[in-house]
């Protein structure tokens, strides 16, 4: 077991950020942690690493609770926050080395920090100021000072944010990597990053978890389907409507529609056709990808 929350709930004042919350996490996963703004996802990771107290529940990390002895739970824990802190005018390595002794790494330092570098692609920017680096070599330096005294759970919060196409492609394989080895929780916007890096995913709204699932059964457990449509000529939605076991249907211009359904209707579309006299240019019937769930659950 590397992270366990029961029943965790975070008021400030009157507003209450996070309500009565459970999750386990368990080692060598990559669990993504999603929601819109505001919706908890922040505070839960600032609990976990014991930034913030609990009002109330209880997190454990590798069976020691963060209230009892928080100290050695951040031994543990290698924590990079949505707005990465570091201190612009020290030069990479200084500042790897600077961490390095925050946690007394004693006799491997030197090692530990060259691990670092070397796995992170720093190699070329080590004797650079951090001022002088991209956002993607900044978000590199971040990742390496959460890794260097290899703790055993990564939280990783909001990573690749700013980052270009190229940047987000390296990070997502260096998260992957890091993930064979150890427990790592993910907090992104980025429903591709989830998909790319996780085998896990947790939806925070309104400080609820709204569903937890593993990635490749969360489409099927939400068996609603999308089927596009191109008539030959126009058709009214009072029409459309009548088709059997249809959800939704929604006018997309040019004769297109989008029919949703928690069944497979395109046979009773195609009857509907025929009896109406139309012409079916094209049918395409998909799942729903993250994207829509995640719309779908927090909207």
């Amino acid at each position: 077991m590397s992270i366990k929350v029961q029943e965790v709930s975070k008021r400030y004042g009157k507003q209450k950020a996070l309500d009565n919350v459970s999750f386990e996490i368990h080692e060598g996963q990559v669990v993504g942690f999603l929601g819109p703004n505001g919706a908890g996802k922040s505070t839960m990771m600032k609990i976990i690493t014991g930034y913030i107290p609990q009002s109330s529940g209880i997190v454990e990390l590798n069976g020691i609770n963060i209230e009892e002895n928080s100290l050695e739970v951040r031994k543990q824990i290698g924590y990079l926050p949505e707005h990465n802190p570091l201190y612009l005018e020290m030069y990479v390595k200084e500042y790897l080395d600077y961490v390095a002794s925050i946690y007394k790494l004693g006799k491997i330092r030197k090692n530990r920090i060259a691990e670092m570098i070397d796995l992170t692609g720093l190699g070329l920017e080590q004797n650079k100021k951090i001022a002088s680096l991209s956002k993607g070599y900044r978000q590199r330096v971040g990742i390496a000072q959460a890794l260097l005294h290899d703790p055993k759970v990564l939280i990783l919060d909001e990573p690749t944010t700013g980052l270009d196409p190229n940047q987000l492609i390296e990070i997502r394989k260096l998260i992957q990597d890091i993930g064979k080895e150890k427990t790592v929780m993910l907090s992104t916007h980025i429903m591709q990053e989830v998909e790319a890096c996780c085998q896990r995913v947790l939806i925070v709204n309104k400080g609820k978890l709204v569903a937890d699932k593993n990635i490749e059964f969360l489409s099927s457990n939400i068996e609603s389907k999308f089927i596009s449509v191109e008539f030959d000529t126009e058709v009214s939605l009072a029409q459309l409507e009548q088709i059997k076991c249809l959800d939704e249907v929604t006018y997309l211009g040019e004769n297109k529609y989008n029919f949703l359904s928690n069944k497979d209707i395109r046979k009773e579309i195609f009857n509907f056709a025929v009896a109406n006299q139309f012409v079916i240019l094209e049918m395409k019937s998909q799942n729903k990808n993250l994207e829509d769930i995640f719309h779908e659950l927090t909207s």
